[in-house]
């Protein structure tokens, strides 16, 4: 037998998750034109603000020198226009002029100011359209498949993406809890069972398909607010550092989180939990009369080779941990300190012999 006993413990949950890029960009065109030249390399890493594609800028620049010229015959207009109608103004006063001329030319002068300013804005824009044939990387990370090649027509805003250039250091991995588990979770969290003020609690743990751990810690970032109605659960969103791009977009993996500290925690041997014939489990403790008793259990999970109890066992109680199947309830025991370690290396041995074992009260 052994006795019952509490102990500090930080409890974790395994959920399955997938790994998924940190930012996205979908590299598009901004005008329509023919590609000159792709000036990267696929499945590289690329440069935020980088030229990723070159379109022909002869239309763009022809368009741009047309407005500047354009502008500056304006601007030409302007200081005879503006004098004029000075002139006119001085001569109103003496009534050398009708105000109807007046009018006249100062209406010429508004209408040479705007289209100064139309074609400072037609100017703008030409240079903007002109900046638009280098296509840049709005983000730095790794970009994939080219989807065109040199001397391709590309429209602006077009539905096909150029390229799309993923983020992967830090990379993010999404696990679904359903909410069964997180209202359990934040029921304990709320009776005292478990508390989530231990050092490093926002810390997950990663394993990678191969079953290898991950080498760094991710930091849970947020639990989203919606439930997905046809799983039943919400995502949770873990942040971990991918310096060498180990993990990689659509990866699946484990993920290990700290649900919290059970500080009066009662961990006993599997051996010593049995189940029912509805499969209901519990366990056989000495009582005070040094009888069996039967205890109905609670069981939280699994931790290595031991059960977490959740109900039914109290500190101070002498469990059986050992020859319990032909022991029932309300049989006189001998009760011997339970040895797990010369348990595990124990042989088996017949029915025979674990008979003779127990009519001794071995347990």
């Amino acid at each position: 037998m052994i006795s019952v006993t509490t102990q500090k413990i930080t409890l974790t949950t395994e959920l399955p998750g997938r790994t998924s890029a940190y930012r996205i960009a979908e590299i598009r065109p901004q005008v329509n034109g023919l590609v000159f030249k792709r000036l990267f390399t696929e499945g590289q890493e690329v440069k935020a603000n980088q030229v990723l594609y070159q379109i022909d800028p002869a239309p763009f620049q022809s368009a741009l020198d047309n407005a500047k010229a354009a502008l500056g015959r304006s601007e030409a207009n302007v200081p005879a226009i503006r004098l004029r109608m000075q002139r006119f103004h001085e001569l109103l006063a003496d009534n050398a002029v009708s105000q109807q001329d007046y009018d006249d030319a100062s209406a010429a002068l508004k209408q040479a100011e705007a289209d100064v300013a139309y074609w400072k804005a037609t100017v703008a824009t030409a240079q903007i359209n002109l900046g638009y044939t280098a296509v840049k990387a709005p983000i730095s990370g790794r970009i994939g498949i080219s989807n065109v090649t040199d001397g391709a027509i590309v429209t602006a805003y077009q539905p096909v993406a150029l390229a799309t250039i993923q983020q992967l250091d830090p990379i993010y991995v999404d696990v679904p809890q359903s909410t069964t588990d997180l209202l359990s979770l934040k029921r304990r969290l709320k009776d005292g069972r478990l508390k989530k003020n231990g050092a490093g609690t926002d810390k997950v743990k990663l394993i990678q398909e191969d079953g290898a751990p991950y080498s760094m810690e991710g930091t849970m970032q947020f639990s989203d607010v919606t439930v997905d109605p046809t799983t039943g659960s919400v995502i949770l969103r873990v942040v971990f550092p991918n310096p060498e791009d180990i993990l990689l977009p659509g990866m699946f993996v484990q993920a290990v989180i700290k649900e919290g500290v059970n500080e009066q925690a009662i961990l006993i041997p599997q051996q010593g939990v049995s189940r029912d014939a509805k499969g209901n489990p519990f366990a056989l403790i000495v009582d005070a009369e040094s009888k069996a008793a039967f205890r109905p259990l609670t069981l939280d999970r699994a931790i290595g080779n031991k059960w977490l109890i959740s109900a039914g066992l109290a500190p101070g109680d002498s469990l059986i941990v050992e020859g319990l199947i032909m022991l029932r309830p309300d049989t006189t025991v001998k009760a011997a300190p339970f040895k797990e370690s010369q348990a595990d290396h124990e042989p088996s041995t017949s029915p025979d012999a674990q008979s003779k074992k127990r009519s001794k009260g071995g347990v």
